[in-house]
């Protein structure tokens, strides 16, 4: 089975936030990595880059350039609304998300933990999603006539340690996954400073911290479930699989 890992996440700029590392370099030792963005995050702010009229289009191209900076082999962007995701009707997710997961059939897929690791609402609501997503995919009772059931073999969380608290030892709980990206780090900067709307907060806590380069070092995740891991932290995401 080609080795594949499915991120989901909500706003354009959460993929260069959480696992841009890990998808860097699993796409650069041969995995397929997919990413699935909501919204265009077009309630968020706009930097002075542009008109609040003019956000939404102008976040859909710095997401564009991130997910080409961070190597994802394709980008899919969901038609929802920033600050609505919890809003969104059930049955119309779940059945968008189960076809993107028995399409893709993903090795390991990666999402929001449940507090949404910020405890924004749309974080939040999109754990809720996915966590019902995935035993649907593998039921085949439920939409029968968009592709074979598929059981995700393993669920990656967001950890409930931000980057700047992660890389302390031994380790904290939940940090289940800590996987070397030194070699990767400029372009994890380089994706993180293409959301030039965002600057002002990335700045702030990465791009202008003297430890930058440290914390764009190595990439966190948690394991919701999955194979039995052989060590925690473990150094592969595949660990098991």
């Amino acid at each position: 089975m080609t080795r594949s890992i499915l991120f989901v996440f909500a706003h354009p700029d959460d993929e260069s936030h959480w696992g841009s590392g890990i998808a860097i370099r699993c796409h650069d030792e041969g995995a397929r990595t997919v990413l699935v963005t909501a919204t265009r995050g077009g309630r968020g702010t706009h930097g002075g880059i542009c008109t609040n009229e003019e956000l939404t289009r102008v976040r859909e191209e710095e997401l564009r350039e991130a997910a080409r900076i961070l190597k994802f082999d394709a980008l899919e962007i969901l038609p929802y609304e920033d600050k609505e995701v919890p809003n969104i009707k059930p049955d119309e997710i779940r059945r968008t998300l189960v076809g993107i997961i028995r399409r893709e059939r993903p090795s390991i897929l990666v999402t929001f933990d449940p507090d949404g690791i910020t405890l924004h609402l749309d974080h939040i609501a999109l754990s809720r999603f996915v966590t019902d997503a995935i035993p649907a995919a593998a039921d085949p009772r439920w939409f029968p006539e968009i592709g074979a059931p598929y059981q995700v073999p393993r669920l990656l969380w967001t950890p409930p340690v931000m980057p700047w608290d992660a890389g302390e030892f031994p380790p904290r709980p939940g940090v289940d996954f800590l996987i070397d990206t030194s070699r990767w780090w400029r372009q994890r900067a380089e994706a993180l400073s293409a959301h030039r709307t965002q600057r002002a907060t990335l700045d702030k806590l990465y791009l202008k911290q003297p430890n930058c380069e440290q914390m764009l070092s190595f990439d966190v995740l948690r394991q919701a479930f999955g194979p039995l891991i052989g060590q925690r932290p473990a150094t592969d995401v595949f660990d098991g699989i």
